[in-house]
């Protein structure tokens, strides 16, 4: 269970974003919803530690994760977190397979390498380098490098965001249920795809923005 209490987000220019308190359950998949800008993405880095909050506590399992030292935070990422980043973060100049096989350098077991590549619809490309493939290509692989780890949370940016509706849907599925008795959780746009969750949430109702120091002088 993963639950956050007074979360607070600060920036450079003062401004802040703040968010309600929410619980994550295991084995439930929870789909974000939001326009662009509400603190979507920000909110799974602090949940992945990647971002550390200004003030509140992200608990995993009763452990308040936010005092955690960064290689802690490293260490648990690796062992237990799926991330698909919108931006996927692949090395253009190497193959799918080696991109997905790098993680064991992490311990991670990558022996069901083909089979998920078969799943998400790419084993004909395991061989072929990430520059040459297409943006909802590149998707795909990063959702497997995510899903090889068999992690116990995945949290996904716009997991769905290069791909059409129905090849969005089949992933969206295989991404519940490789989730399992873990939790899911997915920024998306398509409100087509929310009701395969088994929770919505509406971000615009759960990030509150403050303005900055320069924002209010303005004003």
């Amino acid at each position: 269970m993963i639950t956050t209490k007074d979360l607070c987000m600060r920036f450079p220019d003062g401004s802040a974003i703040r968010y309600n308190d929410l619980c994550f359950e295991n084995g439930q998949s929870y789909a974000l919803l939001g326009a662009s800008g509400c603190g979507k993405s920000t909110f799974l880095n602090l949940l992945a530690g990647v971002l550390t909050p200004d003030s509140g506590t992200v608990e995993i399992d009763g452990q308040n994760a936010c005092t955690w030292s960064q290689r802690q935070k490293d260490d648990y990422r690796i062992r237990n977190i799926g991330y698909i980043f919108q931006d996927f973060k692949l090395l253009e100049d190497m193959t799918v397979a080696d991109n997905i096989n790098l993680l064991r350098l992490e311990g991670v077991d990558t022996s069901g390498i083909d089979g998920l590549l078969e799943r998400l619809g790419i084993l004909r490309l395991k061989k072929r380098r990430v520059r040459r493939l297409s943006g909802g290509e590149k998707q795909r692989v990063a959702i497997a490098r995510a899903l090889i780890k068999k992690p116990t949370l995945i949290l996904a940016d716009e997991p769905t965001g290069n791909l059409n509706y129905e090849t969005g849907e089949a992933v969206v599925a295989q991404l519940i249920e490789n989730a399992g008795s873990g939790t899911l959780i997915a920024v998306t746009h398509d409100d087509r795809l929310a009701p395969r969750f088994d929770h919505i949430l509406d971000m615009n109702e759960i990030a509150h923005f403050e303005a900055g120091k320069e924002a209010s002088e303005r004003a």
